[in-house]
């Protein structure tokens, strides 16, 4: 069983910081890709920051400059710094992860893309 698990949410004043961590756990065999995702109310899910698979980071335009994406791969944990928050920032934020699980002997392996269940940032004015 692989497990996201998120922390580091909360509310903050316009203009303070977050860091956002996010763990995978269980029976993994490689993790290719991770990122963040957030969906305000009312809105889809966007990209904010991730580590694709065999490429640069990507960040969305809007928190170029203010959001910073880490990963630890011993730790298999991904991390958001954010600062500058704006009240714009405020969503659900999830962790995002393609990863290759651990399969019995004779089984095909294969990625899967896996998500957490979500931490609330809320940015007050």
């Amino acid at each position: 069983q692989v497990q996201l698990v998120e922390s580091g949410g909360g509310l903050v004043q316009a203009g303070g910081s977050l860091r956002l961590s996010c763990a995978a756990s269980g029976n993994i065999f490689s993790i290719s890709a991770m990122g963040w995702y957030r969906q305000a109310p009312g809105k889809q899910r966007e990209l904010v920051a991730a580590f694709p698979t065999g490429g640069r980071t990507n960040y969305a335009d809007s928190v170029k400059g203010r959001f910073t994406i880490s990963r630890d791969n011993a730790k298999n944990t991904v991390y958001l710094q954010m600062n500058s928050l704006k009240p714009e920032d405020t969503a659900v934020y999830y962790c995002n992860a393609q990863l290759v699980p651990h399969v019995p002997p004779g089984a095909t392996m294969r990625a899967y893309n896996y998500w957490g269940q979500g931490t609330q940032v809320t940015v007050s004015s």
